[in-house]
């Protein structure tokens, strides 16, 4: 075979029908759900034993926002609740940069793309998706995904990401 044959060849796309399998909200609430316990808690457990168990029965974001009275009473230490996000990021960004998949994506057969390439996405992209977390929360951009064909939410839209299947 000539050198000229094998370069047309090379530029050939080797599956020009790619069907891409996109998450569902079922598969990525089930990974949600999951990733509250296997990550959240031991967050918790951190967080307890650097500020102490009164820590836990302090206020929560939520109710510092919606001005509820227990926000009165037991105000959040805010280094501990910036500690505690900085903790669940780190872990969530570590996890999908090394292979796509935090303990609840793993368990519901799903991981983080690129939404272009299809492959590992840049540590930019999965820290940027993390932030729109609160975006998606705020808007209910988690819901974006019910009224679209390739099921991404608003965080997958403004990060660049995709959540795609994987084989079982």
């Amino acid at each position: 075979m000539r050198f000229r044959e094998i370069k047309k060849q090379s530029k050939i796309p080797k599956n020009p029908t790619l069907v891409v399998d996109y998450a569902g909200f079922l598969e990525r609430a089930k990974a949600f759900v999951t990733d509250i316990f296997m990550i959240g808690l031991p967050v918790a457990l951190i967080i307890m034993m650097m500020f102490g168990y009164d820590e836990t029965k302090s206020a929560g974001a939520l109710d510092v926002i919606v001005k509820d009275k227990k926000a009165l009473e037991h105000a959040p230490n805010p280094m501990a609740s910036i500690v505690q996000i900085v903790l669940i990021m780190g872990v969530h960004v570590v996890l999908w940069r090394k292979d796509g998949q935090t303990p609840g994506k793993k368990f519901a057969h799903i991981k983080v793309v690129d939404a272009k390439t299809l492959k590992e996405a840049s540590l930019l992209k999965l820290i940027i998706r993390f932030i729109s977390y609160f975006v998606s929360f705020l808007t209910l951009g988690f819901f974006w995904g019910l009224l679209r064909d390739d099921k991404k939410t608003l965080h997958d839209l403004l990060s660049g990401t995709a959540v795609i299947q994987t084989k079982a």
